[in-house]
């Protein structure tokens, strides 16, 4: 029987998670926070601007989490919450409430979840363009 061992997100690759996704954010003139956890849930990076509005970190924290938990981008959950939608009925009672709003990526390596990073701050298109730029740059 043989394992495959996955390397796990380090600090190091939150960091840069952080950093691309903040440039991109600078470069389209908005200001958001960002939050990276790694696959326990754990936080391993988080910035908030000072001109980012106070809301923005923990909008970041449960977009990134909601997405780790769902093992999807929380763009393509939105639809899946409405009346009718597959998670209509799921239970809020986790350790923190999930989001359905754009901004919300999991970090996959070698096909693995690893973690997932969250952004919050711009228009809701806008935060998942910066969490999957940030992603990108990651692979």
């Amino acid at each position: 029987m043989s394992t495959t061992v996955v390397a796990p997100l380090t600090i190091e690759d939150a960091e840069l998670l952080v950093v691309t996704a903040r440039r991109a954010a600078e470069d389209a003139g908005v200001t958001v926070s960002v939050t990276v956890l790694d696959a326990g849930g754990h936080l391993l990076a988080f910035r908030r601007d000072d001109r980012a509005v106070l809301i923005s970190g923990e909008t970041s924290t449960r977009k990134a989490y909601t997405a780790l938990q769902l093992n999807a981008p929380t763009a393509d959950l939105v639809d899946a919450v409405q009346p009718g939608g597959l998670f209509h009925t799921l239970p809020t009672a986790l350790d923190r409430p999930l989001l359905f709003i754009a901004g919300g990526v999991p970090v996959r390596r070698d096909g693995r979840l690893i973690g997932a990073i969250g952004v919050g701050g711009g228009a809701p298109e806008q935060d998942h363009g910066f969490a999957t730029a940030a992603v990108e740059a990651l692979a």
